[in-house]
């Protein structure tokens, strides 16, 4: 079978990979299925978040408390750019921008 995405999906850095890898089944599932949609829509789903994390998009799953939150690399390939997973909001965004801070420096 022919992989047809548009996009390549990467985590940002080793703390993004455990907060994927320790959500609990169910919501893994769903992480998973809007990993798939961003590998194919990333240019078009997610709400554009501001202020510091302008350039940045959530996907929210209201339901389980989950916010991912990404952006979209450009290069050769296009990459999408795992930088938080989490239940909180105030975590997850407070995360998200210490991530992107460190690529900064």
């Amino acid at each position: 079978m022919k992989n047809n995405s548009k996009y390549k999906i990467e985590f940002i850095d080793k703390k993004a990979v455990k907060e994927y890898k320790r959500l609990d089944g169910s919501v893994k599932k769903l992480v998973d299925i809007a990993l798939s949609k961003l590998s194919y829509r990333a240019d078009e789903i997610g709400k554009p978040l501001e202020r510091e994390l302008l350039g940045c998009k959530e996907i929210k799953f209201r339901k389980d408390g989950i916010r991912i939150i990404f952006r979209i690399v450009n290069g050769q390939v296009e990459i999408v750019e795992i930088i938080s997973i989490g239940s909180r909001e105030d975590v997850v965004f407070k995360e998200a921008l210490k991530r992107l801070e460190k690529t900064l420096k």
